[in-house]
């Protein structure tokens, strides 16, 4: 017999159990003190601030983007950043205490997002926790403990100061890419969300055409766009798909994910709501005239809830209607949103993407149609109350026009819409036109 009665064999658990959650705590102890902050050197702070937004550490394998002050839970330095999933072992926060001129280290937590769809490379959260008796202003990144702070490249920890809110609401477009040429799309989608209620919109631009410059250039100007620069493909293989085709790739999508969780934290501050969305896609509200009245609502009847996700839907480009044929508008590279009116039906076992408007003070970590991990619960917004315009290349190209479904929506919004478009027109591509 393996016990000599239950009495004994209930003890002897007893006595397992309690070993084993006596072991777990001093691991987990050890573990917390391993990534205590530690004082190695006093001294000047030294070493060059980065000022590029992807900055490559030596080795290649980790690229930094921006350190974030987060003290959601504990205080941590949270640094964005993209790392190769399985050669980046360790990293080492040193943090440089003003005037004292000590120097903290700090063992890294790399938490490489969950959602890399294959690639070698992925975006990563680097968190460290801070020295308590200091409010680091900056962090430099190492592989080790040791050596001399002196070489290293120092960023600045955003978010430091509590800011009050600017804006009600922010559109992140993540990575503009391709030599991007959709000049009069763009154009109606910044005019389109600036009806709906949004005052700032920040792209993180790869490369675009010339004309697509003069574009942005005037909406910089006018103080409604933040141009983030994104070279990422001068540090990484990049790839124009989100999945991996074992071609050699490094990264997805133009570090798209990277890009959508450093506009989350650059705004975390700044902006009540961000939306995460692409550039030939609007949030249409159908029973709301504007975003601001649609979360009011949304929120009151989902209390807790800090991620609305709403429903894609494809408005095919190759089906039109003769409205709307604007003469001054044929001249513009791009597609005319409005004479696209006719919506693709669901797909059978095909479940819709979705795109999300967040209270991004709620949100640890985002992929690009879900939150991977946030504070608060997550709702899908009824299709009755507000659905994605999409409007691109047809995903079922082989339906006849009386399968798609007319849906003029956007419509209501023509007259505000096509004036302001003219505007805008008037002043960059006509101009360069002459």
């Amino acid at each position: 017999k393996m016990c000599a009665g239950k009495k004994s064999c209930f003890a002897a658990a007893v006595c397992i159990i309690t070993v084993t959650s006596m072991l777990t705590v001093s691991y987990l102890r050890l573990q917390r003190l391993s990534h205590q902050p530690k004082v190695i050197q006093e001294g000047r702070c030294r070493g060059k601030i980065a000022n590029s937004i992807i900055t490559a550490l030596k080795g290649n394998k980790t690229f930094i983007i921006s350190p974030y002050f987060d003290d959601r839970e504990s205080k941590v330095t949270r640094v964005i950043g993209i790392v190769h999933h399985e050669d980046v072992k360790q990293l080492y926060c040193w943090f440089c205490c003003q005037p004292n001129g000590k120097i903290y280290v700090s063992k890294a937590k790399i938490d490489v997002h969950s959602d890399r769809f294959g690639f070698p490379y992925g975006a990563a959260d680097i968190v460290c926790l801070e020295p308590e008796n200091c409010d680091p202003t900056h962090v430099s990144i190492h592989q080790s403990p040791h050596g001399n702070i002196d070489q290293l490249p120092r960023f600045e920890i955003k978010n430091r100061k509590a800011e009050t809110f600017s804006v009600d609401f922010t559109v992140c477009i993540s990575a503009m890419f391709g030599n991007y040429n959709n000049v009069l799309q763009f154009i109606q989608s910044m005019e389109m969300y600036k009806i709906l209620g949004v005052q700032k919109v920040v792209i993180y631009k790869n490369n675009c055409s010339h004309l697509m410059e003069k574009v942005l250039k005037f909406y910089m100007e006018e103080g409604t766009v933040e141009i983030i620069p994104w070279p990422i493909n001068s540090h990484l293989k990049v790839s124009s798909k989100w999945h991996f085709m074992q071609d050699g790739t490094h990264i997805g999508y133009y570090g798209q994910i990277t890009a959508l969780n450093d506009c989350i934290y650059r705004n975390m501050q700044r902006s009540k709501f961000v939306v995460l969305n692409d550039a030939d896609e609007i949030i249409l509200p159908l029973k709301h005239p504007n975003w601001k009245t649609m979360m009011n609502s949304l929120q009151e009847q989902n209390p807790g809830t800090s991620i609305f996700l709403f429903e894609n839907h494809i408005f095919p480009e190759t089906v039109s209607t003769h409205m709307f044929n604007i003469s001054s508008w044929n001249t513009v590279p791009g597609v005319n949103i409005l004479q696209h009116v006719y919506r693709e039906p669901d797909r059978k076992d095909v479940i819709n993407p979705r795109k999300m408007i967040v209270d991004p003070r709620k949100v640890i970590q985002t992929s690009v149609h879900s939150v991977l991990r946030a504070y608060g619960n997550s709702v899908n917004v009824p299709m009755d109350v507000a659905l994605i315009y999409h409007c691109r290349e047809p995903l079922q190209r082989d339906l006849p026009r009386e399968s798609l479904i007319r849906d003029t929506t956007l419509w209501r919004y023509n007259l505000s819409l096509i004036m302001n478009v003219n505007k805008v027109l008037s002043q960059t591509v006509l101009q360069a036109q002459k």
